[in-house]
């Protein structure tokens, strides 16, 4: 097993933007120094807690600072950005990461985005199809574009000028894209199946019961099987909330206590989903009833916190639970203690990690 980060991310309402951003920075900057194999990072115009507004404006900003991590965009909402915007954008962060690009990409899940991009009553999953065609024809095609769609159009037919370049998007270094990979966030994803059977990889996301995440890998051995390639386990991303600290009543006090950045974090996602008629994914049973989705039946299922041994326990029984693996992201919270942010991430890959895969065995280990 390998690690990864992935932020939305989710900060207090009154923090100042600026110490967010800075913080948000050092985590991946700090991951890149663990040896974390990649780290994605979320996007959202309209919310003040998840305040990285351009993922990849973000990204760009760690070209130089990182020297090993992949970086990846997770996720480009599709729909809310023109085709030639994301495909001229993401080419030139290709290149700025000298290759260490992945592309992560979705629908967008937050409601006042799309309110404000003017597609809330607009069939998103429609558009973010089209949107991702338009983005790998414009990376595979030859000016002058003529490429014709139901929501967005792109040509340069006439203004092309290629004796001084002119009328030519840019491509990414790595050829034909980089690497895809589409966030699944509900339970029995056919979003799983599709991406697969077009060569893309999942990552499950880190507010799903465990129950959910497991039905994923059937999914995506379905849309491998259609593109006739093997599903490797290697493969698969899942997200994770997890806190390490060497003392294990500091460690409860910061998860579960009313000043836990965990807390906050889940019961802004509690209040989203249930505004937004999404409370299966919180849910043990699918006929469970609301009023049993509670903040604390959440922690019981979703954060695995304490000492190194307990969490690599933890995740251990997780694995187990959800079947093998390649890659688990940690999922990013804020710094409220500057401190016990940055040791949590240090322990999970100095002393947490080691533990689990020497628990899974080499065997598994020289797969992957």
């Amino acid at each position: 097993m390998q690690l990864g980060f992935f932020t939305m991310p989710i900060h207090p309402l009154d923090k100042d933007w600026r110490q967010c951003l800075r913080e948000d920075r050092e985590a991946y900057i700090l991951a890149d120094e663990l040896g974390f194999a990649e780290a994605y990072c979320g996007e959202h115009s309209t919310d003040v807690a998840e305040n990285i507004t351009s993922c990849a404006m973000f990204l760009a900003t760690l070209a130089h600072a990182t020297k090993r991590i992949r970086l990846g965009t997770g996720t480009v909402n599709m729909p809310n950005t023109h085709p030639v915007a994301v495909a001229s954008h993401l080419a030139m962060l290709d290149h700025l990461l000298d290759g260490r690009f992945i592309f992560g990409i979705s629908p967008g899940g937050l409601l006042s985005d799309a309110e404000a991009y003017g597609n809330l009553d607009k069939n998103r999953a429609e558009m973010f199809l089209e949107a991702i065609d338009t983005v790998l024809a414009i990376w595979q095609g030859e000016p002058p574009y003529d490429i014709q769609g139901k929501h967005w159009s792109v040509s340069t037919r006439r203004t092309y000028v290629p004796e001084i370049g002119q009328g030519i998007l840019p491509r990414p270094l790595q050829r034909p894209h980089p690497p895809i990979v589409v966030t699944a966030v509900a339970p029995f994803s056919k979003g799983v199946t599709e991406a697969a059977a077009r060569g893309w990889e999942p990552i499950s996301a880190n507010f799903l019961m465990p129950q959910w995440v497991k039905t994923h890998w059937p999914r995506y051995v379905e849309g491998c099987s259609k593109a006739g390639r093997p599903a490797d386990p290697a493969n698969w991303r899942v997200a994770k909330s997890i806190f390490v600290c060497e003392d294990e009543a500091k460690a409860r006090e910061y998860v579960t206590g009313p000043n836990s950045p965990y807390r906050f974090y889940y019961s802004q996602l509690l209040t989203k989903m249930r505004k937004g008629g999404r409370l299966e994914l919180f849910k043990t049973h699918r006929d469970q009833p609301d009023d049993e989705v509670t903040l604390d039946a959440i922690f019981d299922r979703l954060v695995i916190w304490g000492t190194p041994d307990k969490v690599a326990d933890g995740i251990l029984a997780f694995r187990e639970e959800v079947g093998d693996f390649g890659t688990l992201l940690y999922a990013g919270k804020d710094w409220t203690d500057y401190e016990l942010g940055r040791r949590s991430m240090i322990l999970l890959a100095e002393k947490v990690l080691p533990r689990v895969n020497a628990a899974i065995g080499p065997s598994r280990q020289a797969a992957e």
